[in-house]
């Protein structure tokens, strides 16, 4: 075809090109983040490589993938922005072309089933992000029809180069290189998703949450507790009424027990005052000296009325007298 009889250029001409390109971009206030490939390697990391072997497993893009890898290593992605739904990048080729991938939302759908499927299973986003996942994790959320990577009908990609293939070696180049950034910062496959990654955290909490006692059980502790410490707990579930018969009536029993229970703590909270009382005035009781009384043993008591005998004076009466005689001298 026409373009290729292009006079060919090499390494060196396309870096120098890319470095004026690049300057220039720097002079109208872009930030540029070039793909930059250490080894052979394109991902090292979990959610890279997944990317990567995702990519690989369809057939549609394996007869332009090879090319792509080499443009990825050697540099020729000198800019690769990933925002909500799409990526824009510029590949160094024989000139300088603009490529726009764009990936449809993940399905609500879909991502409900990966959330319910994870709920649990995560520990954290740290976790999440650096790819500390279980197998069963893992399977879930690279799965091929149902995971979070796109399927290639999800994909709609453009390169401004003369190569009206669907997939143009820069584009390859491109997909690769997204493949490299996520091993920097994972969560952006999740923003060109479009969903968030938190709710996966919070499923996995919402899964993992404490269940309330019944009802029945929490008043029992409470009736326990109630034993133990001498005090009225407030139950915040009203214990259910037990049903005998068909008449739909409480049990005699049951309310036997409820009404014995309440008695027991009525009185061991009312000792329990008393007992706190009496203390509280004995500790704060200073000791007061007894004052003399001016009463003789001869005179009656004031307390005593009139004409009425002690009881010591009745038992004095009462007993008998015993005369001692003198033994006599012989």
């Amino acid at each position: 075809m026409w373009w290729n009889d292009r006079p060919y250029v090499s390494a060196a001409q396309r870096r120098a090109k890319a470095e004026r390109k690049l300057k220039q971009l720097a002079k109208q206030g872009r930030q540029v983040s070039p793909i930059q490939i250490v080894g052979r390697q394109i991902a090292a990391t979990f959610w890279g490589r997944a990317w990567c072997d995702h990519l690989e497993a369809y057939s549609d893009f394996s007869n332009r993938l090879p090319r792509g890898r080499t443009y990825v290593r050697n540099g020729s992605v000198i800019d690769l922005q990933i925002q909500p739904g799409h990526v824009t990048a510029i590949v160094s080729g024989s000139d300088l072309y603009d490529v726009r991938v764009e990936l449809a939302p993940l399905a609500k759908q879909v991502w409900k089933q990966v959330k319910s499927q994870c709920a649990g299973r995560i520990g954290s986003l740290v976790d999440l992000l650096q790819g500390k996942l279980s197998q069963d994790v893992m399977s879930i959320v690279t799965a091929r029809d149902r995971g979070l990577f796109p399927k290639p009908q999800e994909i709609k990609m453009r390169c401004s180069c003369p190569d009206y293939a669907y997939l143009c070696k820069h584009l390859a180049a491109v997909l690769y290189g997204i493949g490299a950034r996520l091993d920097q910062q994972p969560e952006l496959l999740f923003l060109l998703r479009k969903v968030d990654q938190l709710e996966l955290i919070t499923a996995a909490g919402e899964r993992a949450g404490t269940t309330k006692l019944p009802a029945k059980k929490q008043a029992i502790a409470d009736d326990a507790l109630s034993e133990i410490f001498g005090i009225e707990l407030e139950s915040s579930a009203t214990e259910p009424e037990e049903v005998s018969g068909a008449s739909g009536k409480p049990s005699t029993s049951a309310s036997a027990g409820r009404a014995k229970r309440s008695q027991r703590t009525r009185s061991q909270k009312t000792a329990s005052r008393t007992g706190g009382t009496r203390a509280k005035k004995l500790a704060g009781r200073s000791p007061v000296a007894k004052k003399p009384t001016s009463q003789t043993p001869d005179e009656p008591s004031q307390r005593r009325s009139k004409g009425t005998p002690t009881s010591s004076a009745k038992k004095l009466a009462t007993r008998p007298r015993i005369k001692m005689r003198r033994p006599s001298q012989a």
